[in-house]
């Protein structure tokens, strides 16, 4: 899928995973989310934290500088503290509103704000943990990773979430200021131009972290970290991945950025536009560095002229993992939302079984990054691939 059309079918369909004519007055009271438990060894915790770079300026709303909103997770100590809800209550009401129109029901039937399991501002588990970055598909939020992400923060990673502020359908800042998406028209110039975003956002990110283990202890509004964050962070194994236009993200940023030591894409094409075969950076040089590709349904790498050219150009280990009875949003929660929402969505998430699906993509992901990233800066990694 080409970051342009990606931009048109999620601009008309996020959250219309659902198929349309459910009749308005189907349920009178909020669907009752939910997600699975993570299995890790460990409790996850979670804070959002509010990063400004003032070297940079906004480059969907004139006037600003830019901000974003990031969720750090991590392995936590047990705790009793309150759990962080599913989204922000701006961004909640946002995607219910999109949710609704689609669906056509009552806005207020759509509850977002249901509770996850990562406990808000648990002090973190004793250790130095690798890093993981996750960048969201092409208008999604951070919060639609979450089911991947509390798993592996339980196994034993740090996680960071990064909103794309005026990308995402809406991104929530301290004391309840929100951003809307203030996106143009879709065009390759305009998905050139999201993709660039995106890799000085999560390089930015980045340094906001080293900042952070550093010994910085709040972020851009004064409010603290959560205890023990700082030291845990292990900057020498850090990791990316993302679905989709994130999963392209990941690939592009690896060029330009070597504190990302392995990467994986979710179902991302890595081109512009397939039709005009306008391929990003990541297809045409490769990467030197481990990388993962996993796919759905009819994309793969049979499908796919971009990730064809990048296994052509690529000079690191390769991973592949197809998910055949899958559909590009089973890298998402939509995979474990859409059913409990009781209709099926087969375009979307796939005939397969929602439980298998996650079991796949956990054990994947958990394996490929504990193969690969490194216990050392500059340990050599050109070893033979250690795929799932």
């Amino acid at each position: 899928m080409t970051a342009t059309s990606l931009l048109r079918r999620v601009s008309a369909l996020v959250i219309a995973l659902v198929p349309a004519g459910v009749p308005a007055a189907a349920s009178a009271e909020p669907v009752r989310f939910g997600l699975p438990a993570p299995t890790g060894s460990h409790p996850v915790g979670s804070a959002d934290l509010h990063l400004i770079d003032p070297s940079r300026n906004d480059p969907w709303v004139p006037g600003r500088v830019r901000e974003l909103m990031i969720t750090v997770r991590y392995p936590a100590r047990p705790n009793t503290a309150p759990k962080a809800p599913y989204m922000a209550a701006a961004v909640a009401a946002a995607v219910a509103a999109t949710d609704a129109g689609k669906l056509g029901v009552e806005p207020n039937l759509l509850d977002y704000r249901f509770p996850t399991h990562s406990g808000l501002g648990a002090p973190v588990a004793d250790g130095r943990w690798p890093v993981l970055l996750y960048s969201p598909g092409a208008t999604l939020s951070r919060s639609h990773g979450t089911t991947q992400m509390e798993q592996l923060a339980g196994d034993g990673y740090i996680v960071v979430a990064v909103d794309h502020t005026h990308e995402a359908e809406a991104v929530e800042f301290p004391g309840g200021r929100v951003a809307r998406k203030a996106l143009p028209a879709p065009t390759i110039e305009v998905s050139k131009r999201l993709i660039t975003t995106r890799i000085a956002d999560t390089r930015f990110v980045l340094d906001q972290l080293e900042l952070l283990a550093a010994g910085a202890h709040r972020d851009a509004d004064g409010r603290t970290l959560p205890a023990g964050l700082n030291t845990a962070l292990d900057l020498f194994r850090v990791g990316m991945f993302g679905h989709s236009g994130g999963g392209f993200t990941t690939a592009e940023t690896m060029l330009v950025e070597h504190r990302i030591s392995a990467g994986a894409d979710l179902d991302g094409s890595m081109a512009y536009s397939q039709s005009a075969r306008d391929f990003g950076r990541a297809a045409g040089e490769g990467l030197d560095r481990p990388f993962l590709l996993m796919g759905a349904g009819d994309h793969s790498l049979d499908t796919d002229a971009s990730w064809q050219q990048f296994l052509g150009h690529h000079r690191g280990p390769l991973c592949q993992v197809h998910l055949a009875d899958g559909e590009h949003f089973s890298y998402t929660d939509y995979q474990i939302l859409l059913p409990q929402l009781g209709h099926t969505a087969a375009a979307f998430v796939g005939a397969v079984d929602p439980t298998h699906s996650l079991a796949v993509q956990h054990h994947t992901l958990s394996t490929f990054f504990g193969t690969y990233l490194p216990h050392s800066r500059g340990e050599n990694q050109t070893a033979a691939p250690g795929c799932p």
